[in-house]
């Protein structure tokens, strides 16, 4: 019988040790091979290693289990994530080679998971889990939202409700009309590609929301709200000027 190596991610220990536990017991051509509580050590062990599976917890401090997967260059494992909630996006990612498990884990819903993922790879699919944060993206894309991952976990913040994108030493301030500032761990490009058609990209550090926008200076600044004022280069100044035609 094959056996295929796994690698469990999760902050809490016991929650840890009771999937280690449950692994071991239902997935008899699965071989655990490595757990941890870093999210940090766990990227260089899934990098070296390459392990068939990964067991993910979502919601971790410093580093959400969708950053993770950011920096593994090309992830070829499949990915159960493991999670206490029962988000409405997760049934998408459950649709799309992936699948999840609630914690406390149930061992049928395990033993469920891992007959996937064995299946997946079987058949060659490991290449489904590449696109994973943009299957996301597109997820809540439908409801007008930006995911935005935070230290504390994830945001979905109405783009709406965006005044200013900032992109700053590869981070990104989210400007919210509401004052708020949220700062994420993904560069500006990685929002662009989701932002509505009302986002201006007016600097190579700024993307503005034009229906905020209230003057332009000549100086070179887009006013918006209450002398809120952002940089605008002389390369995007005719396009920008051309939306109020």
């Amino acid at each position: 019988m094959k056996k295929y190596s796994a690698i469990l991610v999760d902050d809490e220990f016991s929650a840890l040790q009771n999937l280690h536990n449950k692994v071991v017991k239902v997935g008899n051509q699965v071989t655990v091979i490595a757990t941890f509580q870093e999210p940090k050590e766990a990227i260089a062990s899934i990098i070296e290693n390459a392990p068939d599976i990964v067991f993910l917890d979502i919601q971790m401090p410093g580093m959400t289990g969708f950053e993770l997967l950011q920096h593994i260059p090309t992830l070829t494992s499949q990915v159960i994530f493991s999670t206490a909630y029962n988000e409405y996006a997760l049934e998408a990612l459950k649709n799309n080679a992936v699948d999840y498990v609630l914690k406390p884990v149930d061992t049928d819903e395990l033993k469920k998971a891992l007959d996937k993922a064995i299946d997946n790879i079987e058949k060659k699919a490991a290449d489904s889990n590449t696109n994973l944060v943009e299957l996301l993206n597109k997820i809540i894309d439908r409801d007008h939202k930006l995911k935005v991952p935070t230290q504390k976990g994830i945001s979905f913040i109405p783009q709406e409700e965006v005044i200013h994108l900032e992109g700053y030493d590869g981070y990104t301030k989210i400007h919210l009309m509401d004052g708020k500032i949220l700062t994420s761990s993904y560069n500006l490009g990685k929002f662009s590609d989701y932002l509505d058609d009302y986002f201006f990209k007016c600097h190579k550090s700024h993307i503005v929301n034009i229906k905020a926008v209230r003057a332009f200076e000549n100086e070179g600044y887009v006013v918006l709200g209450e002398n809120y004022r952002v940089p605008i280069t002389k390369t995007y100044k005719k396009a920008f000027l051309d939306l109020f035609k």
